[in-house]
């Protein structure tokens, strides 16, 4: 994971768009692996969501005591890069018109028009999903805009904020507080999911951006600035109404998304949702690992993939399901990805702390199905051992399907369970940060 922070020895060309990348301090690679659709995608690119996330497991590795200094090291390099974003140039009609120049014909094709980039609002940054390493504008075609990145950078960010230096905050502040804003304004307005396939309104998304707001009141409120504090804690107040709606109770889950151009069901039951209860990481009340209508929604695709993944069938005992993202996925394997089955794995630890301190597992007409998956047991701490076992039983399914050296890929394939899609995902790793950290606190908890 660190290698794909700061990683300035590494160089990037992409001849059919005449680029040669070379990553600034403080950008995050999605893969830092070279690689042009040959056939692994090429995510040489600093990702809003990913390096957000990474940034994040990066804080929780520190506190692991995996890492050092050098977090905070890449935690300033981190911030400064955003920064760096802010100064790109405004117009970028003249930048636009210079990199099509360097294009190759056969290219031209992936790249935006000067119509769709005359059209960027004067926030059209954060709005991007993706720029390239060295601080530039991504003028490929990609699915954009995107507003779950920016609210995950906030998230982390914050989190960081009183493990933090005085020195890094003014840098931090001017980040989070625009973050902030871009939030506030942007959370009524239909973005693309996580997964960058279709424009709408998402669980996911609503999720991360009503997280951002609770702990940005709070920070402005502990700033003394109460106007921000209100306005964040109203935003929050109204994506927490939004986000009721997402709950279906005829399907017996929480929808992924509204107001897609595909109506089917076929995405309803999506990954995204996991992993929006894991990096917004409540505690405890709606859309925590505690909500039996998020219990619900994880028996209900624990149960789609069992049935659809041949490496789920005739499983070996102690072993518990591989993950994907949605029915029907035909990305590369359409296969099993590292971070949905490490994020179930860690939604069981953090349920397992949960209950350890204290809470009650519910019992609720939701959830049965997820009860029955994970029995009851005479008390809390014999509940909270239960989901130790069940989270054990999940990390066991990824380290079967790891190799010696423990690189792992994006995917891993539903039939062979061999690895697929882009090498050395850095979100991979992030997921393992986290959930291992999880798998700690609970044992310790546990222990004690």
């Amino acid at each position: 994971m660190l290698g794909a922070i700061s990683a300035t020895d590494l160089v990037k060309t992409r001849p059919g768009f005449g680029q040669t990348i070379v990553p600034c301090p403080g950008s995050v690679l999605a893969s830092p692996v070279p690689a042009s659709y040959d056939p692994d995608p090429d995510y040489f690119f600093h990702w809003y969501r990913d390096s957000a996330i990474v940034i994040d497991a990066l804080r929780v590795a520190r506190i692991e005591g995996l890492v050092g200094d050098v977090a905070a090291e890449r935690l300033a390099e981190f911030v400064e890069f955003t920064l760096s974003l802010d100064r790109m140039d405004r117009d970028g009609l003249s930048g636009l018109a210079r990199f099509r120049a360097d294009v190759a014909p056969d290219f031209l094709r992936y790249v935006r028009d000067a119509a769709e980039i005359g059209r960027r609002a004067a926030d059209w940054v954060r709005a991007e999903t993706r720029v390239n390493p060295d601080a530039t504008p991504d003028f490929t075609r990609w699915d954009r805009p995107q507003a779950d990145g920016v609210a995950l950078r906030a998230i982390a960010l914050l989190r960081w904020w009183g493990e933090t230096d005085a020195g890094l905050h003014g840098g931090m502040r001017a980040v989070i507080e625009a973050d902030l804003a871009f939030t506030l304004a942007r959370s009524a307005e239909p973005s693309f999911d996580i997964w960058e396939e279709e424009l709408g309104h998402h669980y996911y998304t609503y999720l991360v951006q009503s997280e951002a707001l609770e702990l940005g009141a709070a920070w402005f409120a502990g700033l003394d600035r109460r106007k921000e504090a209100q306005a964040c804690a109203a935003g929050a107040s109204e994506l927490a109404t939004r986000l009721e709606r997402f709950w279906d109770a005829g399907l017996g889950f929480i929808r992924s998304r509204q107001g897609v151009a595909d109506g089917s069901d076929r995405k309803a039951l999506d990954a995204a949702n996991l992993l929006a209860v894991i990096h917004a990481g409540r505690a405890s009340g709606p859309h925590s690992v505690l909500d039996p209508r998020v219990q619900a929604s994880l028996a209900a695709f624990e149960t789609l993939f069992e049935a659809e993944y041949a490496i789920n069938r005739d499983r070996p005992a102690g072993r518990g399901p591989a993950l994907g993202r949605y029915a029907g996925d035909t990305y590369y394997s359409g296969g099993a990805y590292y971070f949905s089955t490490l994020g179930a794995a860690e939604f069981y630890y953090r349920l397992a702390v949960a209950l350890s301190d204290g809470a009650e597992l519910p019992a609720a007409p939701e959830n049965a199905c997820f009860r029955a998956r994970l029995p009851a047991g005479r008390d809390r701490r014999s509940s909270a051992a239960a989901a130790l076992r069940r989270g054990d039983a999940i990390l066991h399914t990824v380290r079967a399907f790891t190799p010696a050296c423990g690189a792992l890929s994006e995917q891993f394939d539903q039939t062979t369970g061999e690895q697929t899609s882009a090498k050395h995902l850095t979100w991979s790793y992030a997921a393992f940060v986290t959930a291992a950290a999880a798998r700690s606190a609970a044992t310790g908890r546990l222990r004690a």
